[in-house]
């Protein structure tokens, strides 16, 4: 017999305490992976080169307050601005949905290639939104969802705007990070709601990245002092600071990994401490044969490893597999575009079940050591 096959020999001893040690590895280990990627998908936005030039501009007292449409002149004129539209939010009811999947928006449809230049839509389609004034577009996720196709209609009841709107798809938008908004003509919005004359945003593309920082502070000192003072920020800061809102979402995540981490330190070291106590007469013979503490160290510390490591293995590889097989989309209702496990939340999720089989190992490693070799003899099975 070889020593690898004597190792597995002692760790198989039990079958079903070692299925359910592998089992308890793995759902730990799958939800701490799962905890990590809702983590990463609420704190880290998607950025890409276009993004990056994005700004944000929005009321300096909070997102509530809404924006005259005189500024966009001035804004138009500032060094550094290559282009500007009006964003803002409908939040108009669709159906019988108290929430609806998808957001609307209403903007200036020459500028969507200009300001948001990852979206893809077909040149034709792009020429018909422009043109009709009581269109829309729509992102390819609504799309598929509601199966609508061009030139069907959408009506929105009103409920922060007091108007309702019904809009004509004219095209379908896709390669954005959120390919589910619906789009239309701000002018069609402010004339259906009496002509305000106000916006809920603006959003603005810097002539290049290193002028970004520059296009900020010369927008935030434009309005300073104003009857409508503004915050400009970079889109990243932007949907962070909207995601501030729900709360530190990093603490409360992170206390939750940290519990789960933490309970499968305490199984993983009692589910060893019990299965190295009952070979304690083994191990107590094996000492007096001539093998030295730290080979009977490598012997527990291989087993706890390989309880850890199967567990990891199946917890992850099923995260893995789940996540890149599920549309999340349509399980969370729109609450997430993507839930991708990464590399690196991959190489956590292994680091932390390399870390438990090392832990696991040390409390029955710490009762070998001070048994001699008697008291093993005279240990009961």
């Amino acid at each position: 017999m070889t020593i690898g096959t004597f190792i597995v020999k002692n760790a198989l001893r039990n079958k079903r305490r070692a299925l359910l040690s592998i089992l308890s590895v793995a759902v730990s280990l799958f939800l701490l992976v799962t905890l990590l990627v809702l983590l990463r998908e609420l704190t880290t936005p998607m950025e890409d080169a276009d993004a990056a030039m994005r700004i944000a501009v929005r009321h300096r007292v909070s997102l509530a307050n809404t924006l005259p449409y005189r500024q966009r002149g001035v804004i138009e004129r500032i060094p550094g601005v290559a282009a500007i539209t009006p964003f803002t939010f409908f939040g108009g009811k669709f159906r019988n949905e108290e929430i609806p999947s998808f957001a609307q928006f209403a903007m200036d449809p020459i500028q969507l290639t200009n300001v948001f230049g990852e979206a893809k839509l077909p040149l034709d389609q792009l020429n018909n939104w422009i043109a009709d004034r009581s269109s829309c577009i729509i992102g390819i996720e609504t799309a598929k969802r509601y199966e609508f196709k061009i030139g069907d209609k959408i009506k929105l009841a009103g409920t922060i705007w007091p108007a309702d709107l019904e809009l004509k798809i004219a095209g379908i938008y896709k390669g954005t990070p959120d390919d589910r908004n619906v789009l239309f003509h701000h002018d069609y919005m402010d004339e259906a709601c009496g002509r305000q004359g106000i916006v809920g945003t603006w959003w603005v593309r810097a002539k290049s990245l290193e002028e970004v920082p520059l296009v900020v502070e010369r927008i935030n000192k434009e309005f300073h002092n104003t009857s409508a003072e503004v915050l400009a920020e970079t889109e990243r800061s932007f949907v962070l600071g909207f995601i501030s809102m729900w709360g530190n979402i990093k603490v409360l995540i992170g206390a939750i990994c940290s519990v789960v981490v933490f309970s499968l330190i305490l199984v993983t070291a009692s589910t060893m401490s019990m299965a190295i106590r009952e070979r304690f007469r083994e191990l107590a013979i094996l000492k007096a044969l001539g093998f030295r503490r730290h080979e009977l160290f490598a012997f527990i510390l291989a087993e706890s490893f390989g309880f850890a490591f199967a567990g990891a293995i199946i917890g992850i590889g099923g995260a893995w597999l789940l996540f890149s097989n599920i549309n999340i989309t349509a399980v969370t209702k729109g609450m997430f575009v993507a839930f991708e496990l990464t590399p690196r939340i991959m190489a956590t999720g292994f680091g932390v079940g390399a870390i438990l089989g090392i832990i696991g190992s040390v409390v029955p490693t710490i009762s070998m050591a001070r048994m001699s070799v008697i008291q093993g003899l005279k240990t009961l099975d």
